[in-house]
């Protein structure tokens, strides 16, 4: 339940903090790494009902934020969530790989999709916002490496 929490209230945080103070762009943008990391782990815990805790954390994101942050935030999860589904339900690798495709796919695009939209698509924020994401989901694929390492092992 903390990983849903933490989720929605960091997508509306972050969308109110690029509503109010765009000028710290970089800084906001590097905490993008964060939304993906507590996103998979709501995906890994509840499944497709993840989409239940995008949608509350968009329709408050539209109560307090800019409604032009919330749309970009929405389409860019949409097209990101739609490569997830596909990567998730087409391959039968390991968790932590399918985990790793996904995001090597959808970070990107979500990337562009989100920035492009707010006229924020400058170099320091786009490399910002991958490295972020990308050093987050990384982390993510080495802890559940190294938990199965250690259970092959105990094993």
């Amino acid at each position: 339940m903390i990983f849903l929490i933490a989720y929605i209230s960091s997508v509306v945080l972050i969308n109110f903090a690029f509503s109010t103070a765009p000028h710290l762009d970089i800084i906001w943008s590097a905490w993008g790494g964060l939304v993906f990391v507590l996103r998979d782990m709501v995906q890994t815990r509840f499944g497709h009902g993840a989409i239940v805790a995008m949608l509350a954390a968009l329709v408050l994101s539209y109560v307090t934020s800019d409604p032009s942050i919330a749309l970009a935030s929405a389409t860019a999860f949409a097209v990101s969530e739609c490569i997830d589904w596909l990567v998730f339900t087409i391959t039968r690798r390991p968790l932590r790989d399918r985990l790793w495709i996904s995001s090597a796919q959808s970070i990107p695009l979500d990337t562009f999709i989100f920035f492009g939209m707010i006229d924020l698509l400058t170099p320091p924020v786009l490399i910002t916002a991958l490295a972020s994401k990308f050093a987050g989901v990384t982390a993510v694929w080495l802890i559940m490496a190294w938990r199965e390492r250690k259970q092959a092992v105990a094993g």
